[in-house]
């Protein structure tokens, strides 16, 4: 897994100062969409059929930020001679290749121009190779060990399929038993960002998923109109754990599913516009109707030390890439993610997107379900991180001819798992992303005593599958504010898992804390908690978090008068 730090850059540093060094990536965030020809009323325009229905689905609703770019805001920049790389509608502007720190300046004066920010380009002296083996020595992985296949597994001998060496990665989770009812990933697409899918569409290890048209389509984030199957091998690799199929050597997790592959990490620099890139490749994914992103991609700590991100960055919701990954879910799309291979090192906790609220993040266990020495740590107070874990020392993954390989990182326990939410979420069709998001949380081995180092440990996707098959499940239901509108009080019921104690804070439509309840124990199972004597606030909209310590959730409240 490659680490990458990004931080944006105060736009209290003078900005003449700033563009003085060429090369220059920069982000141009607009001030509005002011004018566009776009209209949440005619979404397919700009969304896709399958986007449009999973939205429905869910109950989501087509809001400002689906919108495009605006079109002629773009136009004008073009005539400054400019290169427009990608664009972002969630952020609402467009990243850019510029020689010339005047022709910033002039744009940075721009009326729909609402802020600059520079993406230093830094180039590596290293190679591909070379960087690659330097982030894994850093992570104090071995990389690749070649196999000896051997014959069918003993403990796979009654199994419908010859899953050879990567039966026990898929067995762990109980997703062979998946795959034996039926659940291969039929239906669903998966969206996998990364840096490169060499040789995919020439392997044998993906001839079914070229002769079955399972790959639906490539595209570059990085060198716009490149070919990703010339590109570095690690996403390769990570959609082997997934897509592969040769029998006896190696059957991934979703073996019947579809995939865009979509190259966002660019392995030869470490800058900020990778963030954006990821976030324009999350959009993309959103709009082609892509029901799970996965992301074995981190961003920690950059060359230009005064724009590393720290863990206390790793907060859910600060840098750009984790505010992308959390509107992928708004979205309905589930985002799966690697926790990060820096448990051994100085940096050790998750690096971001794995550290948004909204994204499962996956730690890695070996062979005997331990946790990985170099699998990255989190939390288990207000929130856990990671989630959960899966198989990511001496994984089995195709290597670049073909021939399968053990390859370790948490690269490999995240696709792993990716896959697996696709058949449990084709066993529950009808099911929101939070919903299966949260099943596979309560299977856990963990769930109990869930912990910094595997969350709430290795799932049971069979226990998962129960679960989701419960129509009345209390397990998964919603928080629930009744009344709401509310005039003086109101009651909250959820479900929690275990005794736990809960904190309450109300915020004001501007983030002032107006109400702060700590420390209000929880029984197993259903609670209902009443807020009362708020007869004093001021009528409008409220936000209600409510802390756990295996959850943390906003619900909108609306205050009105007796």
């Amino acid at each position: 897994m490659k680490t990458i730090t990004i931080i944006l850059i105060s736009v209290l540093v003078s900005f003449h100062s700033l563009a003085q060094i060429a090369p220059q990536k920069y982000f141009i965030e607009f001030m509005d969409r002011f004018n566009s020809p776009y209209s949440i009323t005619r979404a397919q325009e700009f969304l896709s059929i399958r986007s449009i229905e999973r939205r429905q689905k869910q109950g989501i609703a087509i809001v400002q930020n689906d919108l495009p770019v605006n079109d002629t805001y773009v136009n004008e920049l073009r005539k400054y001679n400019i290169g427009i790389l990608t664009r972002s509608k969630w952020f609402n502007g467009v990243t850019i290749y510029c020689l010339n720190p005047a022709i910033i300046d002039s744009i940075n004066m721009l009326p729909f121009v609402k802020h600059v920010i520079k993406n230093e380009f830094i180039s590596k002296a290293y190679t591909y190779e070379s960087n690659y083996k330097f982030r894994l020595e850093e992570a104090s992985l071995q990389y690749f060990n070649h196999i000896t296949i051997p014959a069918i597994l003993s403990d796979n001998v009654n199994s419908m399929f010859n899953y050879g060496p990567s039966y026990n990665q898929i067995h762990m989770l109980k997703g062979d038993s998946l795959h034996k009812m039926g659940y291969r990933g039929e239906g669903k697409v998966i969206a996998i960002l990364d840096a490169g899918f060499y040789n995919v569409d020439t392997l044998r290890t993906f001839d079914s998923l070229i002769a079955n048209n399972q790959i639906l389509g490539t595209k570059d984030f990085v060198s716009p109109g490149n070919n990703v199957y010339k590109a570095y091998h690690h996403g390769m690799e990570v959609l082997s754990c997934i897509g592969g199929n040769i029998p006896g050597e190696i059957i991934g997790t979703a073996p019947k599913a579809k995939f865009w592959l979509l190259r966002s990490e660019d392995v030869n620099s470490e800058n900020i516009i990778e963030e954006y890139n990821w976030v324009s490749a999350a959009e993309f994914a959103d709009s082609v109707g892509a029901d799970i992103i996965n992301s074995s991609l981190g961003y920690t700590t950059f060359e230009d030390t005064l724009r590393n991100h720290t863990c206390f960055d790793m907060n859910g919701n600060t840098t750009p890439v984790t505010k992308g990954a959390n509107m992928a879910f708004s979205k309905g799309m589930i985002v799966v993610n690697s926790a990060g291979n820096s448990g051994g090192n100085i940096w050790k906790c998750v690096s971001s997107p794995a550290d948004g609220f909204n994204v499962l993040a996956i730690a890695a266990v070996d062979s005997n379900g331990l946790r990985a020495s170099f699998s990255s740590t989190g939390e288990a107070t207000h929130r856990i991180k990671p989630n959960v874990a899966a198989l990511g020392k001496d994984a089995v993954v195709s290597s670049i001819n073909g021939t399968i390989l053990y390859a370790s990182g948490t690269s490999f326990s995240s696709p792993i798992i990716s896959g697996l939410v696709a058949c449990l979420w084709q066993a529950a069709p009808d099911w929101n992303n939070n919903s299966i998001v949260r099943a596979i949380e309560l299977s856990g081995n963990q769930i109990a005593h869930p912990d910094s180092l595997l969350g709430y440990g290795i799932p049971d996707f069979i226990k998962a599958l129960k679960t989701v098959s419960l129509p009345e499940s209390e397990n998964l239901k919603p928080v629930y504010i009744y009344p709401n509108p509310f005039s003086d009080d109101f009651s909250v019921k959820f479900y929690s898992p275990f005794k736990q104690e809960i904190d309450l804070f109300m915020y004001d439509q501007v983030g002032r804390n107006v109400c702060k309840i700590t420390k209000q124990a929880t029984e197993a199972g259903s609670n209902d908690l009443h807020i009362s004597n708020l007869s004093n606030l001021k009528t409008g909209n409220y936000i209600l978090k409510i802390i756990g310590k295996d959850f943390i959730t906003n619900v909108k409240l609306i205050k009105i008068n007796n």
